[in-house]
């Protein structure tokens, strides 16, 4: 994915994209990897004066997302969406005690499809999409895969059939967390990325793009 002259990048989802940004400002990228890829592409490609713009809120499912999506990423017309929305659904579920149904499936596929569609017929944007991730420290969140997984797989179908870059985030971070210790990357909490774990999500997206 080649990044052209003056191309404004888009970054929206949940907290895992927000990072504490102020949303009162519209220029703040947070503390997390959209702060990081733009401060990598700014100073390595200054004369190409690319915007950077983080539309993550903390707490959105994919219907939250869906609901501003209007105002927060079609209005921008942005040339790069990179989106990553998912875990909150998940733990919504478990937090409630909630099996994951087929009606709830179907829905959060058409939702996702919704986006897509949208950005496509709206926008020339390109797209990367991001696979929703938990690691399996604390232990309970084992208990995730069987909502999470079917979540993902979603993700991947889309990204097939949108043609979009598909980053696979689960895979990547587990990966390093058996490597390195699930904490190391995710904290306590085995979804909010520490320092490394935004590290490692910034660096996967710069080799996505084939900068």
């Amino acid at each position: 994915m080649k990044i052209n002259k003056n191309d404004t990048l888009l970054f929206i989802g949940d907290s895992i994209t927000d990072v504490g940004r102020d949303r009162m400002d519209g220029k703040d990228l947070g503390k997390g990897f959209p702060l990081m890829v733009a401060s990598h592409l700014q100073s390595r490609y200054p004369a190409k004066r690319l915007t950077v713009l983080n539309r993550g809120i903390g707490g959105d499912s994919l219907k939250d997302l869906k609901r501003r999506w209007e105002d927060d990423c079609l209005i921008i017309n942005p040339d790069i969406v990179t989106l990553l929305i998912g875990v909150n659904d998940t733990w919504r579920n478990q937090n409630d005690g909630v099996e994951l149904t087929d009606e709830e499936l179907d829905e959060f596929e058409s939702d996702y499809r919704f986006l897509l569609k949208s950005l496509h017929q709206r926008t020339d944007a390109r797209v990367i999409l991001m696979e929703p991730f938990v690691l399996p420290y604390p232990k309970d969140r084992v208990g995730w895969r069987n909502d999470l997984d079917k979540r993902i797989q979603i993700v991947r179908k889309m990204a097939r059939d949108y043609q979009t870059e598909l980053i696979p985030l689960d895979g990547l971070l587990n990966a390093a967390g058996i490597r390195d210790g699930f904490s190391y990357y995710t904290g306590d909490d085995g979804v909010h990325p520490t320092v490394a774990g935004h590290g490692l999500i910034a660096s996967s997206w710069l080799k996505a793009v084939n900068e």
